[in-house]
């Protein structure tokens, strides 16, 4: 993991590169990616079919052994371990009521003129909930998804989620019951993007795709917006951490690590003010590599994408921060909550040595669907408000429509738009057809 100081030559390089993290080149596979929407596009199921027994290794004989049935859904809840039943159950609990604060309202305003104006608000007809699979299986990606989709009213959720060698997690099965979901599909990568872009025999077509995944589905998910709607464009995890003299190394530390075992592309950064945590940080992190199951991983991730930068001050730090635009944030100083109001860019922000992100990806209530690559920018946490959508609502009296009803017509006329002037002024009784 190297560590660079800001007063010290080669800065600005070292710094652009971390910056540059999200270079996920996607254009290497998208000539790959294409082929495949195309392909479900126009073949459907046997598309489908054929895409999973080439990745998934596993052979499915007809388009029926793509969903999972429901039965099975709920035994694999009911065979739950009653503690951890218990926290699913917690999780659940937190996610939906912090959901719900987000649950935005219709609204009318009425004018004396007799104008009213409003917005109606409206939940998509159906949502796809991309769930990955393969090395592990995430039910906290599940409930995440499911929840503000839940919360917001949409009718229809559909969740495909690749099942190598054909054996579905039990744990997210189990998941999926909480949810009252049933239509989970046996469908990974970029073939289960383009089935719910478009639809197939089997799979339906929705008007919402959400859900993390690798390069391939990341990719799928930038080639169908449009024709679909998406949350973002999410890459791999990552964590960055602000901290003065008085953080403890050891959580630091093993905070760092907690992104970097997600993935070899992993980005974990420390901004600090103290040379002496620099140091002592290293030397814990060397120590939890060597106790960790997933060390191989998180050490390539560490040793790659990993960097501690040491500050000025702590102002420098958040400065540096913002640009960096972190998927997870920890405040780790004297007083984080001062840091605050300066903090511009983060996709979830963690505020003293006591809340760790792992807090944040399985049980605190807020989504852990974060932008990530410095997306945090322009981008926000998967919520309610994805699976909804606002209409305008706009009623003239006669009134009113005399009121303005000219200005506008002015303005149609200065634009060339004849009709729709005339649509005015017909109604104002001037200059009629």
């Amino acid at each position: 993991m190297k560590v660079i100081s800001t007063d010290k030559s080669g800065f600005k390089e070292e710094f652009e590169a971390i910056l540059n993290r999200a270079d996920l080149d996607m254009e290497k596979v998208m000539p790959v990616v294409a082929g495949i929407i195309k392909d479900i596009k126009t073949r459907g199921d046997e598309a489908l079919l054929e895409h999973i027994a080439r990745f998934d290794n596993w052979e499915p004989q007809s388009p029926k052994d793509l969903k999972i049935d429901p039965a099975l859904m709920k035994k694999a809840y009911e065979n739950l371990d009653e503690k951890l039943k218990a926290a699913l159950h917690l999780a659940y609990e937190r996610i939906y009521a912090y959901h719900q604060k987000q649950l935005p309202k219709s609204w009318l305003d009425f004018e004396d003129n007799g104008t009213i104006l409003g917005q109606k608000v409206t939940a998509v007809e159906s949502a796809g909930l991309y769930i990955p699979g393969g090395k592990a299986a995430y039910p906290s990606s599940l409930l995440m998804n499911a929840i503000p989709a839940i919360v917001a009213g949409v009718k229809k959720i559909v969740v495909t989620t690749p099942t190598p060698g054909n054996e579905p997690n039990g744990l997210l099965l189990a998941a999926c019951h909480l949810c009252g979901i049933e239509e989970v599909y046996k469908v990974g990568g970029a073939s289960a993007i383009a089935a719910m872009a478009y639809g197939t025999q089997t799979i339906p077509k929705v008007d919402v795709i959400t859900g993390p995944g690798n390069i391939f589905v990341a990719t799928a998910k930038k080639m169908v917006y449009g024709d679909v709607n998406i949350d973002m464009i999410a890459g791999p995890s990552e964590i960055g951490i602000i901290a003065d003299e008085s953080a403890n190394p050891k959580f630091v530390a093993i905070d760092l690590l907690s992104q970097a075992e997600h993935d070899e592309m992993a980005s974990s950064i420390l901004i600090t003010t103290s040379k002496e945590l620099a140091k002592a940080v290293l030397k814990e992190v060397e120590e939890f590599l060597k106790i960790l199951k997933r060390k191989d991983i998180a050490k390539k991730s560490i040793d790659e994408r990993g960097a501690i930068i040491v500050a000025d001050c702590l102002d420098e730090a958040v400065e540096l921060m913002n640009k960096i635009a972190p998927e997870h944030l920890e405040v780790m100083t004297a007083n984080p909550f001062e840091l605050l109001p300066k903090i511009r860019h983060a996709g979830a922000i963690f505020l003293g040595e006591n809340t760790p992100e792992p807090i944040g990806d399985y049980i605190a209530g807020p989504n852990h669907t974060l932008p990530t690559g410095g997306t945090a920018r322009f981008f926000s946490p998967l919520g309610v408000e994805n699976f909804l959508k606002k209409s305008s609502i706009i009623s003239f009296s006669c009134q009113a429509l005399a009121n303005i009803g000219e200005a506008a017509a002015i303005l149609a006329h200065t634009e060339g738009l004849e009709a729709h002037a005339k649509a005015i002024e017909v109604r104002l009784d001037k200059r009629g057809l």
